[in-house]
């Protein structure tokens, strides 16, 4: 039996009305989701997401992305308060970068691992403290799903339904029961949501 030590799995996502994380443009498409992201409500929810994680679980796309735009903010006094504190968590944290096709870490504290999400994320519950995050990585955060691992779960609705692109929660998932425990409504619709699982 593997032993835990509490640890516990939380995941990030941006979701439209129809369950997309993308558009029907493809990965890259966040027309749906641009206008409510930056709003108060968002940047509030970004601020709940870190403070108890000390492990950032990351897929290749995601991480590079992110290496390309949060460590600045992090020195940038100017920043919004809330893109900085996440920005310096990022910076400082355990990253753990899941790629088939990266040879090295390309961050300070990250290592890059070719393995299940599943399998990775049971060892790191077996060791450490501290909560780990997926943030905003559906690569990552799909299998930690099926494998009923997400203990909590930060989600922002934004009213539109985008028509097409990738769901977050397909058919086949295990059935599952969870809490709210936050919500947050901003002024353009967008809806904030903590989610944990009730085991």
């Amino acid at each position: 039996m593997t032993r835990t030590t509490g640890r516990r799995v939380a995941a990030n996502l941006v979701l439209s009305l129809d369950g997309r994380y993308n558009g029907p443009g493809g990965p890259g498409d966040f027309a749906a989701f641009a206008p409510y992201v930056g709003s108060e409500v968002s940047r509030r929810q970004m601020s709940r997401i870190w403070p108890e994680a000390t492990t950032a679980l990351l897929g290749r796309l995601n991480a590079e992305g992110f290496m390309a735009y949060w460590p600045p903010l992090a020195e940038d006094d100017d920043a919004d308060p809330h893109d900085r504190g996440y920005a310096k968590w990022l910076v400082d944290t355990e990253k753990v970068v899941f790629s088939t096709t990266l040879a090295e870490a390309p961050w300070e504290r990250t290592r890059v691992v070719n393995a299940p999400a599943a399998e990775v994320v049971a060892e790191l519950k077996a060791e450490g403290e501290g909560d780990i995050l997926a943030n905003n990585s559906s690569s990552i955060i799909k299998p930690l799903l099926e494998a009923d691992l997400v203990d909590r779960l930060y989600l922002l609705l934004v009213p539109e339904i985008a028509g097409g692109g990738q769901r977050l929660f397909e058919d086949g998932l295990p059935a599952t029961k969870w809490t709210l425990a936050e919500q947050e409504t901003g002024a353009t619709g967008e809806i904030a949501l903590v989610y944990d699982r009730a085991r």
